[in-house]
């Protein structure tokens, strides 16, 4: 396995050498100003050399067996494979509500299959595939739902693997949250509409008031499948669906400013979120 990291500096990381994994091979490539995430993920994509890539985050948790999984179903012909993600921190509303608006369709247990989309910043992809993007690359990966999309529109299938799993820390503090659900959508927003024309721009913001009826219902769908959250409780649910309603909310604000709009400096101020999760969360992470 290679792991690249991808750093202002490598001097500025301080790694820890007698830690290292002896079998793993590490590189690390410098990126001056990493300006967004998709911007970081772009520049190892392109300096990693195995034929399989996957993006990992400083947030989520692999379990021993993930990487072997991912491989594996890679040798068939998918050109993504993505794993079932837990709630790495679910003593919050605010971090249930966070991971069911980005990772409930891959909540843990979820059955393998073809997909529409898989988790962004947590998936796996043929490296090969991706370098075809050329200077687009960065660009497809600031809402890598809208790459899954692409890849799907050219012939290719991606494919959810149960067998790897990944626990994902999510924001929990709500002065965070809040602004980050609206930043999310914006940025979502102003990738998908980039090539449409005027007309198609403007159906979207007057129908995103919509958006949040939407996605709530699909996520509520997602909770009440079998031996998902079956150990909360009733008010613990009810938290959960109050911050959920606020969260897209927010998001569909959010892509309504990204559809009239633009991205803005949205990809900036989201990115330094991701960037600095440790400073957004509650210290209560399980093991």
């Amino acid at each position: 396995m290679e792991v690249v990291i991808v750093a202002p500096s490598e001097d500025g990381l301080n790694l820890n050498n007698s830690k290292l994994i002896d079998s793993l091979r590490i590189k690390v490539v410098e990126v001056n100003n990493i300006k967004s995430i998709a911007q970081g993920n772009a520049a190892g994509i392109r300096q990693a050399t195995a034929p399989i890539v996957v993006l990992a985050e400083d947030h989520s948790y692999p379990d021993p067996t993930w990487a072997e999984a991912l491989i594996r179903t890679h040798q068939k012909p998918y050109a993504s494979v993505g794993p079932v993600v837990r709630n790495a921190n679910p003593d919050s509303v605010i971090s249930w509500a966070d991971f069911l608006i980005g990772y409930g369709p891959w909540l843990d247990p979820a059955p393998p299959g073809l997909a529409t989309h898989l988790p962004g910043h947590n998936s796996s992809y043929k490296r090969e595939l991706l370098l075809e993007y050329e200077d687009k690359l960065e660009s497809m990966l600031e809402a890598e739902i809208v790459l899954h999309w692409d890849l799907r529109a050219r012939g290719y299938q991606i494919y959810l693997e149960p067998l790897a799993k990944t626990s994902h820390n999510n924001f929990s503090l709500l002065s965070t949250w809040i602004r980050v659900q609206f930043l999310a959508g914006r940025v979502f927003a102003s990738v998908r509409s980039t090539k449409w024309a005027l007309i198609k721009r403007l159906i979207f913001v007057f129908g995103a008031p919509l958006i949040p009826a939407i996605r709530f219902w699909r996520a509520v769908s997602e909770m009440h499948k079998p031996g998902r959250l079956k150990n909360l409780g009733f008010s613990t649910r009810l938290g959960i669906l109050t911050a959920l309603a606020l969260g897209l909310i927010l998001d569909g604000l959010g892509q309504f400013a990204g559809y009239a709009f633009g991205a803005g400096d949205a990809k900036d101020k989201l990115s330094n979120f991701e960037c600095h999760r440790y400073r957004h969360v509650k210290p209560n992470i399980v093991d």
